[in-house]
């Protein structure tokens, strides 16, 4: 099954389009961490910093760029918004990832729960992690 493509959106809910591997560093990290975890691959535009899976905030690279060699807590530092609930239409968290520099969003859940991340292909006509 070939990837979701953002214009088949319609009629579902980000559930659907919810990218569900995905890594999260712990509370703990520090922003030498989260710049390092942006180093190892290319494809990271989005850091996610998670207390077992309750969701804490996001950092982007920009977001660590000065501080390359901080030991900051990452959680500092780390940005509130926005998220999308697993529950709202997909078509809410295909905009909110297309509107996001990084082009993905995370999802959390009503008890704060981080589920995964609505993310688009680079070429914003698909979306990770869904098909096959």
């Amino acid at each position: 099954m070939p990837r979701l493509r953002i214009d088949e959106a319609d009629g579902l809910t980000v559930a659907d389009i919810t990218h569900i591997r995905f890594s999260a560093l712990p509370a703990t990290a520090t922003v030498r961490d989260v710049r390092a975890w942006f180093e190892e691959s290319a494809s990271r535009r989005l850091a996610f910093v998670a207390d077992g899976e309750r969701y804490l905030g996001s950092l982007t690279p920009a977001d660590v760029a000065d501080d390359a060699d901080s030991d900051r807590p990452a959680v500092e530092v780390a940005q509130d918004g926005p998220i999308v609930s697993p529950d709202a239409p997909a078509t809410i968290g295909r905009d909110l990832a297309l509107l996001s520099e990084s082009r993905r969003v995370p999802v959390v859940d009503g008890e704060g729960r981080l589920l995964g991340v609505v993310a688009v292909t680079g070429d914003l006509q698909s979306f990770c992690g869904t098909g096959s």
